[in-house]
C-alpha cells in the first residue's frame, strides 16, 4: 500500500492544478443538483418482515390512503371552566374541520359530532389522516392554518407524525463552532496559520460534497433528518483528523531537508497508509449496519460511510495538491520545532510505565465507574415528546398528554381478517370489546370493518406513550392472545400496526442485532490488528480497551441523557429513553476512531521495536513521536463533537456527547495511558506471533516499512540485479537459499527434490510467499510488488498447459493474456516461433505430441515472448533451453539433476554469453 500512496503522492505533485480543478468541478456540480432539487428529508423507521409492517401492508391493500397516509392531530380547547360542547365552539370546531377536509391531500378527518370530549368537558381531539405518506409542505401549510383558530373561545394547536416529530435538518452552527475550534488547536499544533487553514479546507469541501449528495440521495428514498447531521459531525472529525496526520509527516519530512514533492509522497506512503486503514475500518463498521435491515439506519449509514470516504479521498489527494502549491511556505523554519509536546510525553510516558499494574488498575476502575450506567439503557425511537420544550410540536403533545392521557399521543392500530363472518359490524364490536378488556388499553377510539367487510380497523389508545414500557407490554400482550382471540370470535390473521408498534419493532429489531453486531466488530478488530501489527497481544489488548470506550460511552450518555445528570447538557429536553439506533451507530464510529489512534500510536512503537529489539525503547520512542500529534488530533475530534451539543437535534446530541466522551476516553486514558503500561508489563512478548500464523494472514504494509526497504534497494547494487535472494525459503525445514543473478544470467541450485523446485519457483517468481527471508526480483521487493514481478517472471511448468493447442496457439494465447497489442502481437508471435524452430519444435506441433522437455520449452519461450525477466525452469536441467533464454536477455534458474553431486551446496553461477 505505502508503494502505491508514494506514487499517488508523486502523481498529485505532477498534476496538483488538475487535482484541485477536478475537486472544485465535483464540488460544484453535485452542489448545483442539490440545491437545484432542494430537499425532501422524513423519517420513515419502516421495517419489512415484521408483524407491524404486515399490517400496513393489509391497510393499503384494503383501506387505501384512508388508513395509511400520515395523520395530525388537531387539539380544540377552551378555557379552563367554559364547556366545548356549546353550539359556538362546535359551530367553530365544524368549520375549521370542513376547511380541512376540502384541502386538496386530506384523505378524510373525524367527524365533528364524533369528536372525544376530555373529563374537563373543555377539550376535544380532531384526527386528520392524508392521502399520502410523506404529504408536501403546501399541504400540510393549508392544513395548519385551516385548524388554526382563535374564535368562540375556541383556540387549537395542531400536531403528530406529520408535525415535527422528527429531526430538525437546522443549520450550520455546529459545524462552524467545530470548524473554529479545529483551528484554534492546529494554529497551536503547527504554529502556521497557513498550515492550519488546509485541513480545514480539505474538511470543507469533503463534507460540502457529502452533504449534497444526501441531499440528492433524498430524492431516491426515505432519508432521516438526522443523516446530513450525522455525516457532517462524523466527516468533519475524520476529515480534520486524517488531514492533520498526514500534514504533520509532510512538514517532519520538509524539517529533514526533503523536497516538497518527495516529501509529500513520503508522507503519503506513511501516514497516508494508516489513514487508509482508519477510514476502511470506520467505512467498514458502518456499511456493516446494513445486516440490520432498517432501510432509515442503513441510508444514514450509508450517508456516514460516504463522509468518511470522502474524507479519505479529500486527504490523500486535495490536500496534497493544496500543500504542494504552498511549497517551501510550509518548510519549518530551522530552530523553530516546538519540543515542549515531546518532553511532555516523555514525562508522562515516564509516569505510566514506572509501575504498570498500577496503571492498568487505575484505569480500568476509572472507565469501569464511567460505564456502569450502561447497564440500565432504555431504547425507543424518539417522538415529539423528544422535542425541546416550547417548539411546537412538543407543546401539542404535552397538551395531549396532559387533557386526554398520554396514550393519545401512540395511538396503535389492530387489523383483522373477518371475511368468514356473518355479521362484520357485530364481530368488529365483539373484537372491540375483546381488546378494550386487555390491561393497558385506554380506550378504542374507533372499531369498523372496511368496505368489503373482510377486514376489521381498530384504533387502541394505549394507557402509555411510545416508549412507556407498559405500551410495550401492551402490543406484546396483544399479539399474546391473538390466537385465543381469534379462535373464540371467528376472525384470523389479527395485526397490530400503526406508527408506535412499528417503532416499538424496530427498537426491538435494533436491541437484538446490538449483540451480534457487537461481537462483529469486536472480531473484526481482532483480525485487523492480527494482520496489521503480526502480533497476538497487541489485537487483544486493542480490542478491550475498545469495550471500554464503548462502555464509557454508553455509560455517559445513560447519565446525562436517560438519567437527567448535567442538564446544562440537557438544554430544554426531558431526560427519558435513548434513540434506539444510538448504540449501534456509536460502536460502529467508535470502533473506527479507536483503531485509528491505535494505528498511529503502536504502529510507530512496532517501527521502533524492529529496528532497535529494544521493547522498553520502543515504547518511549514511539509515543514521544506519536502522541503530540494524536493528542491534537483527539482534541479535534472532541471539539468537533461538543460543538454538536448547543444546537444539536435531540437525536444527534446524545451521539455526539457519546463519541466525544468516547474519543476522549479512548485516546487519552486508553491509547495513551492503557496500552503503555500493558505493553511494558508484556516486554518482548507482545509482539510475537507464531510463525505460521504469519505466513497464513496477508502482508499489510500500513507504516511505509514497503517503501523504506525499496528506496534501500533502488541505491543499492540490488537495483540492476534480475534476481537478489538472502536467506530464501520456500517452505519449513528447506534449506535457505541465497543468490544474485544479473539479467542474462543463469543459475544453478543444488536442489534435487521436484516438489521443493515448483515451490521455490513460485516464491522467486511473487507467486507465493516466501517463508523467510529477502527477496528482490528485477529491482522489485517482495512480497509488497508481487503484482508487478509475476508480470514480469515465470515458472516454466508444462502441467496446466491445453494439451489440444499448437505451440503457435500457446505462444498467441500468452501474449494475449498478458495484453499485447495487435499491432506487434504478430511480430511477437512470429519472434517466439522462431525462437521454437531453433530448438526443433514446430509451429504446428499439439502440444500433446511433444515430450515434457518441449512442453516446457513452449511455456518457457511463450513466457520470454510476453515480456518475463525471470524464468524458473523446474526439472531436469535444460542447457539449450537456459542458453537461448539467456541469449534474449531472461534470467534463467535451473536446478541440479535429482541424482547429481555438486561439489558445493548453495548456489553456482554460470555465465554464457548472448
Amino acid at each position: 500500500m505505502s508503494l502505491a500512496l508514494h506514487r499517488l503522492g508523486r502523481f498529485v505533485g505532477r498534476h496538483r492544478a488538475a487535482v484541485l480543478v477536478g475537486w472544485l468541478l465535483l464540488l460544484l456540480v453535485v452542489g448545483g443538483a442539490s440545491r437545484v432539487m432542494g430537499s425532501t428529508f422524513d423519517e420513515n423507521y419502516t421495517i419489512s418482515g415484521t408483524e407491524s409492517q404486515e399490517g400496513q401492508d393489509v391497510l393499503a391493500a384494503r383501506f387505501g390512503s384512508a388508513a395509511t397516509g400520515a395523520t395530525a392531530q388537531v387539539l380544540y380547547r377552551v378555557d379552563a371552566g367554559s364547556d366545548i360542547t356549546t353550539a359556538g365552539a362546535q359551530a367553530t370546531i365544524a368549520d375549521s374541520l370542513g376547511a380541512i377536509a376540502a384541502i386538496d391531500g386530506v384523505a378524510n378527518v373525524t367527524d365533528a359530532g364524533s369528536l372525544p370530549v376530555d373529563d374537563a368537558g373543555d377539550a376535544t381531539l380532531a384526527t386528520v389522516q392524508f392521502t399520502d405518506e410523506h404529504p408536501d409542505h403546501t399541504t400540510l401549510d393549508a392544513v395548519e392554518a385551516a385548524a388554526t383558530v382563535a374564535d368562540n373561545g375556541v383556540t387549537s394547536t395542531i400536531g403528530g407524525s406529520s408535525y415535527g416529530n422528527g429531526t430538525d435538518v437546522g443549520g450550520h452552527t455546529s459545524e462552524l463552532i467545530g470548524i473554529t475550534m479545529a483551528l484554534l488547536v492546529m494554529v497551536l499544533t503547527f504554529g502556521s496559520l497557513l498550515a492550519a487553514g488546509m485541513p480545514i479546507l480539505t474538511a470543507l469541501v469533503g463534507v460540502g460534497t457529502t452533504l449534497s449528495a444526501i441531499t440528492l440521495l433524498t430524492h431516491v428514498t426515505s432519508v432521516s433528518n438526522a443523516a446530513p447531521a450525522f455525516a457532517s459531525m462524523l466527516g468533519l472529525a475524520v476529515a480534520i483528523d486524517y488531514s492533520l496526520f498526514i500534514l504533520s509527516r509532510h512538514r517532519a519530512e520538509l524539517a529533514a531537508g526533503a523536497q516538497p514533492r518527495e516529501a509529500m509522497a513520503r508522507a503519503l506512503a506513511t501516514s497516508g497508509s494508516a489513514v487508509v486503514f482508519a477510514g476502511l475500518t470506520v467505512v467498514v463498521s458502518l456499511v456493516g449496519l446494513v445486516v440490520v435491515q432498517i432501510p432509515m439506519l442503513t441510508v444514514m449509514a450509508l450517508g456516514g460511510a460516504l463522509a468518511v470516504t470522502m474524507a479519505v479521498l479529500a486527504a490523500l489527494t486535495l490536500l496534497p495538491a493544496v500543500a504542494l502549491l504552498a511549497g517551501e511556505r510550509l518548510r519549518p523554519r530551522a530552530g523553530r520545532t516546538d519540543k515542549a509536546g515531546t518532553r511532555v510525553s516523555e514525562r508522562w510516558i515516564r509516569s505510566v510505565t514506572r509501575r504498570p499494574l498500577v496503571t492498568i488498575t487505575a484505569v480500568v476502575v476509572v472507565v469501569g465507574a464511567i460505564a456502569a450506567p450502561a447497564f440500565s439503557i432504555r431504547l425507543a425511537l424518539p417522538d415529539a415528546g423528544t422535542q425541546p420544550v416550547g417548539t411546537a410540536a412538543r407543546d401539542h403533545f404535552d397538551a395531549v398528554a396532559d387533557t386526554f392521557g398520554p396514550g393519545y399521543n401512540a395511538p396503535l392500530l389492530i387489523t383483522a381478517d373477518i371475511l368468514g363472518s356473518t355479521d362484520p359490524v357485530q364481530t368488529v364490536q365483539d373484537l372491540s370489546d375483546a381488546v378494550a378488556a386487555l390491561p393497558g388499553v385506554a380506550a378504542v377510539s374507533k372499531a369498523t370493518p372496511n368496505a368489503s367487510a373482510d377486514t376489521a380497523l381498530l384504533r387502541v389508545i394505549p394507557e402509555g406513550g411510545q416508549s412507556d414500557p407498559a405500551t410495550v407490554t401492551l402490543v406484546q400482550t396483544i399479539r399474546d392472545n391473538a390466537a385465543a382471540v381469534e379462535a373464540e370470535l371467528g376472525v384470523s390473521d389479527i395485526r397490530v400496526t400503526g406508527t408506535t408498534a412499528i417503532n416499538i419493532d424496530v427498537s426491538q429489531r435494533l436491541s437484538d442485532a446490538l449483540l451480534p453486531f457487537g461481537l462483529t466488530v469486536v472480531g473484526l478488530s481482532l483480525v485487523l490488528l492480527l494482520i496489521v501489527f503480526r502480533s497476538v497481544a497487541v489485537p487483544i489488548k486493542a480490542t478491550v480497551g475498545y469495550v471500554l470506550s464503548v462502555g464509557a460511552a454508553f455509560g455517559a450518555i445513560v447519565a446525562v441523557f436517560q438519567w437527567g445528570w448535567l442538564p446544562f447538557i440537557l438544554g430544554g429536553n426531558e431526560p427519558g429513553p435513548l434513540v434506539s439506533f444510538l448504540p449501534i451507530l456509536v460502536m460502529g464510529v467508535l470502533f473506527g476512531l479507536a483503531m485509528d489512534y491505535e494505528m498511529f500510536l503502536v504502529s510507530r512503537m512496532r517501527e521502533e521495536h524492529a529496528h532497535s529489539g529494544d521493547a522498553t525503547r520502543a515504547i518511549r520512542v514511539g509515543f514521544s513521536h506519536s502522541a503530540p500529534v494524536v493528542t491534537a488530533a483527539a482534541v479535534i475530534m472532541v471539539s468537533v463533537f461538543v460543538a454538536f451539543l448547543p444546537g444539536g437535534s435531540t437525536t444527534i446530541k446524545p451521539i455526539a456527547f457519546g463519541l466525544a466522551v468516547g474519543v476522549a476516553v479512548d485516546a487519552f486514558l486508553v491509547r495513551m495511558t492503557l496500552v503503555p503500561a500493558v505493553l511494558t508489563l508484556l516486554g518482548d512478548h507482545a509482539w510475537k506471533m507464531p510463525e505460521s500464523w504469519k505466513r497464513r494472514l496477508p502482508t499489510v504494509d500500513v507504516e511505509g516499512d514497503a517503501l523504506v526497504r525499496q528506496t534501500a534497494v533502488d541505491s543499492s547494487p540490488e537495483a540492476s540485479c534480475a534476481l537478489s535472494a538472502l536467506d530464501v525459503t520456500a517452505r519449513l525445514g528447506d534449506l535457505p537459499v541465497t543468490v544474485q543473478a544479473a539479467p542474462g544470467q543463469i543459475v544453478i541450485l543444488d536442489i534435487p527434490d521436484t516438489d521443493a523446485q515448483v515451490a521455490l519457483g513460485a516464491v522467486l517468481t511473487g507467486r507465493a510467499h516466501a517463508w523467510s527471508g529477502d527477496l528482490v526480483v528485477d529491482g522489485m521487493i517482495l512480497p509488497e510488488r508481487a503484482g508487478e514481478v509475476r508480470a514480469r517472471s515465470a515458472v516454466a511448468t508444462p502441467e496446466g498447459v491445453d494439451q489440444t493447442r499448437t505451440a503457435a496457439h500457446e505462444v498467441r494465447a500468452t501474449l494475449t493474456l498478458a495484453g499485447a497489442r495487435r499491432r506487434n502481437l504478430t511480430d511477437r508471435t512470429a519472434h517466439a516461433l522462431g525462437l521454437l524452430a531453433a530448438l526443433d519444435i514446430p509451429a504446428d506441433a499439439h502440444l500433446a505430441a511433444l515430450d515434457e522437455a518441449d512442453r516446457r520449452a513452449v511455456v518457457a519461450v511463450s513466457a520470454l515472448a510476453a515480456g518475463a525477466r525471470l524464468i524458473v525452469l523446474p526439472g531436469a536441467p535444460d542447457h539449450d533451453l537456459a542458453a537461448l533464454l539467456a541469449g534474449h536477455g531472461a534470467s534463467v534458474v535451473l536446478f541440479a539433476p535429482v541424482r547429481a553431486t555438486l561439489t558445493r551446496t548453495g548456489a553456482q553461477q554460470l555465465e554464457i554469453g548472448a
